[in-house]
C-alpha cells in the first residue's frame, strides 16, 4: 500500500534528477552550510528543513500545454528583458523566452566597440571614472505599467544613478547621489514617471571628512529621491540602518526600504546578533511637506535637503520589525502586499499596504501591519509574482524556487488550516534574483520567470577558474514549475525585468531629440558650420584643433587632414546616411581612439595628435558597404 502523504508533503516535493541532486549536495555541503547557514540559522531562531526523500516520487506530467520557449530563426521574441550588467558596469538587452542576447548598453564601463567612455559626451556624464556594478534596472512607469520611455539602473560602486532612453537604447543621464556609499536597491514610482527612490547599503559618518571614523553609532544611510524627468536629487532621508531593497507603492504614497544590521554592527558577528530587523516605510508625502517647510538639514558640501529620521518612528519614517536580514522587498501586481524575505529567516513576511495609514497614525502597530509569513526555504532573497495570486520566491540556500499563494499564507497566519506551498523547482545553483514577466506591473501574466543563478558548475563546457553564471528561464503557465533553458551569461547580472515587446518602441534611425545634440549645435554655431554637410578643420588658436567630418558609405566626407604634433584633437563626424542599420564609425590608428556614428547621429571624440610626426590612418570600423576596407583617410602630424 502506497503511504499517503499529508498535504504539505505533497505540494512542497522537490523532484531532481539524482545526478544533478547529487551535485547540489556537493555544492551545499562544501560552501554555503559552511559560509552562511551554519552560522546564521541557530541566531534566527530557525531549524534548516529536512533532508528530501533519498528517492523522491516524480511529479505528475503537467496537465496544461506549455507555452514553447523556441523562437525560430526569422521570428521574435515576445518579450523584452532588461539585465543588469554587474561587475562589468553595462546593462544587457535579452530576448525572452528565447533568451538571445540583444544588445549591451554600457553604462558606467569604458566600452572600444561604440567609444562610449571615450566620446566626449559619455566621458562628460562619467566624470572621468571608468569602473561600476550595476545591480538594478528598472523601467519608468504610467498607472501601474511600463510607459516604455527610460530604464534606470544604479552604480553601487560609486553612488550614481543612470537613465537609458527606451528609443535609443543609450544612456542619456548619470547622477551622483551625495552623502551615499553603496547605493543598492533602487525602485521608481509606479503611478507616473516621478520619483526614483535609492537606497545606500553602506552607513558611514554623516559628515564623512575625517570625524567620527571609529565611532560607527555616528554612522548612517541615506534614502534619496531622483527626478526620473531632470535627473536632479531632490531629497535625503537620513536614517539609522543598512538599506538593501527598494519597492514602491502602485499609488505615490510610500517608498519601502530592507533594512538590516539593527544592531549597527561593522563586523559579520556584530551584524547577526538580533532576530529581528526591519521593513522601512517612507511617507512620502510627510516628506515633501518637510522639505517645503525647510523643517530640512545639510549635510557637508551639498545642497540637497535632508530629513533627519533616525531613531525611533516618526511621521516620516515606520520600521516594521520583520525576521531576520531581510533583503528583497517586491509590491504585488494587486497592489496589496508588500512582501519581505528574509534571507536569514526561512520566511517571507507579507505587509498589507492599506494597514500602513493606520500604523503611522498610532492606532496599531507597525509589527500589526504583516499578515502572513510562509515558511519558503532556507535563505529566501527575492520574490516575483503571476496574475492568479501566486509568488515565487528565490531560495539562496535551497537552490530552488518556492511557488506558494498569497491567500492561503495569509489564511495560514491567521490560525486557518490552507497550506500555501504549491510548488517547488531545483535551479542551479543559488539562485539570487528572480523575476516573472510583467511581475512588477499591475499587468503581470504569469507566463516566464527567470532565475539568476550564481553558480554553474557542470551545467556547461569549462572555461577556466571564472565559470559563468546561470540564468535559468522556468516555464510557471501551470501549476508545476518547469524549467526549459539554462543560459550561460558573463558576470554578474544581479536583476532583471521582463516587459512585453509592444510597450518597447525604439528608432532605427537617430531623431536628434537627445539633449546631447545640444552640445554639438552649439559648438557648430560658434564655428559658424553646418553638422551634416561640412567638412572642415578649425583651428581654435593655440594648440587645439577642431575637424568637422561627414561620412556616408563608402567614404567620409574628408580624406586628409593636417595637424601638429601635440595638438588637441576634436573629432565631430555626423553619418549622414539615412538608412537604418548603417552604421559607421570613427577609428585612428596608434591614438587608442574608436567610436560609433549611427544613421543621422553625430558623436565626438577628443585625443591628442602623436608627439611623432608621420601618416596615421583613420578608418571606418563598422561594416557598412562592400567597399567598406577603402572607406579611410590619413592624419597628416607635422612638427
Amino acid at each position: 500500500m502506497t503511504e499517503k502523504k499529508t498535504p504539505t508533503e505533497a505540494t512542497s516535493e522537490v523532484v531532481v534528477p539524482e545526478r544533478t541532486n547529487s551535485r547540489r549536495r556537493f555544492l551545499m555541503g562544501a560552501g554555503a552550510v559552511v559560509g552562511t547557514s551554519a552560522v546564521a540559522w541557530p541566531m534566527a531562531g530557525c531549524q534548516p528543513a529536512a533532508e528530501p526523500a533519498a528517492t523522491p516520487t516524480p511529479a505528475a506530467a503537467p496537465a496544461h500545454k506549455a507555452p514553447s520557449s523556441h523562437v525560430a530563426p526569422g521570428q521574435m521574441d515576445d518579450y523584452y528583458g532588461f539585465w543588469s550588467g554587474g561587475q562589468s558596469g553595462e546593462v544587457r538587452i535579452m530576448g525572452v523566452p528565447s533568451m538571445r542576447e540583444l544588445k549591451r548598453i554600457p553604462v558606467f564601463n569604458r566600452e572600444s566597440a561604440t567609444g562610449w567612455g571615450a566620446t566626449d559626451f559619455s566621458k562628460k556624464l562619467l566624470g572621468g571614472r571608468m569602473a561600476g556594478d550595476t545591480h538594478h534596472v528598472h523601467l519608468s512607469y504610467k498607472d501601474g505599467t511600463y510607459d516604455g520611455r527610460y530604464a534606470y539602473v544604479n552604480d553601487k560602486l560609486t553612488a550614481r544613478l543612470a537613465r537609458i532612453r527606451l528609443a535609443t537604447m543609450e544612456c542619456d543621464k548619470i547622477v551622483e547621489i551625495p552623502n551615499s556609499q553603496g547605493t543598492h536597491g533602487i525602485f521608481p514610482q509606479r503611478h507616473k514617471t516621478g520619483l526614483v527612490l535609492c537606497n545606500s547599503e553602506f552607513r558611514t559618518p554623516q559628515v564623512n571628512d575625517g570625524r567620527d571614523m571609529k565611532d560607527p553609532s555616528k554612522y548612517a544611510a541615506m534614502h534619496t529621491a531622483v527626478d526620473g524627468e531632470t535627473m536632479e536629487v531632490k531629497w535625503q532621508v537620513m536614517v539609522e540602518g543598512n538599506l538593501d531593497l527598494c519597492a514602491t507603492d502602485y499609488e505615490g504614497k510610500y517608498s519601502f526600504a530592507c533594512c538590516y544590521n539593527s544592531e549597527g554592527g561593522v563586523t559579520l558577528e556584530e551584524m547577526m546578533a538580533a532576530d529581528l530587523d526591519h521593513l522601512y516605510v517612507f511617507n512620502l508625502a510627510e516628506i515633501e511637506k518637510a522639505v517645503a517647510e525647510g523643517k530640512t538639514i545639510t549635510v557637508g558640501n551639498s545642497k540637497v535637503p535632508v530629513v533627519d529620521a533616525r531613531g525611533a518612528d516618526s511621521v516620516y519614517v515606520m520600521r516594521i520589525p520583520v525576521p531576520k536580514s531581510p533583503h528583497g522587498v517586491n509590491i504585488d501586481p494587486t497592489g496589496k502586499y508588500a512582501c519581505c524575505a528574509g534571507k536569514l529567516s526561512p520566511t517571507v513576511s507579507v505587509v498589507q499596504i492599506d494597514k500602513i495609514a493606520d500604523a503611522f497614525a498610532g492606532k496599531i502597530k507597525p509589527r500589526d501591519c504583516v499578515v502572513a509569513e510562509p515558511e519558503v526555504g532556507l535563505g529566501p532573497l527575492h520574490t516575483a509574482f503571476d496574475n492568479r495570486g501566486n509568488a515565487y520566491t528565490s531560495i539562496f540556500i535551497d537552490s530552488v524556487m518556492t511557488k506558494w499563494n498569497i491567500a492561503d499564507a495569509i489564511d495560514q497566519y491567521g490560525g486557518g488550516s490552507a497550506n500555501p506551498i504549491r510548488a517547488k523547482v531545483d535551479v542551479h545553483y543559488q539562485v539570487g534574483h528572480t523575476n516573472a514577466s510583467m511581475s512588477e506591473t499591475k499587468e503581470a501574466d504569469g507566463k516566464w520567470l527567470v532565475a539568476l543563478c550564481k553558480f554553474s558548475k557542470d551545467r556547461f563546457l569549462p572555461v577556466g577558474m571564472l565559470h559563468p553564471e546561470n540564468d535559468q528561464l522556468i516555464d510557471i503557465s501551470g501549476d508545476q514549475l518547469e524549467v526549459v533553458h539554462d543560459g550561460p551569461t558573463f558576470s554578474e547580472p544581479h536583476d532583471a525585468v521582463i516587459v512585453r515587446r509592444d510597450i518597447i518602441e525604439t528608432i532605427q534611425v537617430q531623431d536628434r531629440k537627445d539633449e546631447r545634440f545640444a552640445m554639438y549645435e552649439a559648438w557648430a554655431k560658434e564655428d559658424g558650420v553646418e553638422l551634416q554637410s561640412t567638412n572642415k578643420v578649425i583651428r581654435k588658436g593655440g594648440n587645439k584643433v577642431r575637424i568637422y567630418i561627414t561620412s556616408q558609405a563608402p567614404k567620409f566626407g574628408m580624406n586628409e587632414f593636417s595637424v601638429k604634433a601635440g595638438d588637441e584633437v576634436q573629432i565631430i563626424m555626423s553619418n549622414i546616411d539615412n538608412v537604418q542599420d548603417l552604421t559607421h564609425g570613427f577609428a585612428m590608428c596608434q591614438h587608442d581612439v574608436s567610436m560609433i556614428v549611427n544613421a543621422q547621429d553625430t558623436q565626438s571624440i577628443t585625443f591628442t595628435a602623436s608627439s611623432q610626426p608621420g601618416v596615421y590612418w583613420y578608418y571606418c570600423n563598422w561594416f557598412c558597404h562592400a567597399l567598406h576596407l577603402e572607406m579611410r583617410g590619413r592624419m597628416f602630424v607635422e612638427a
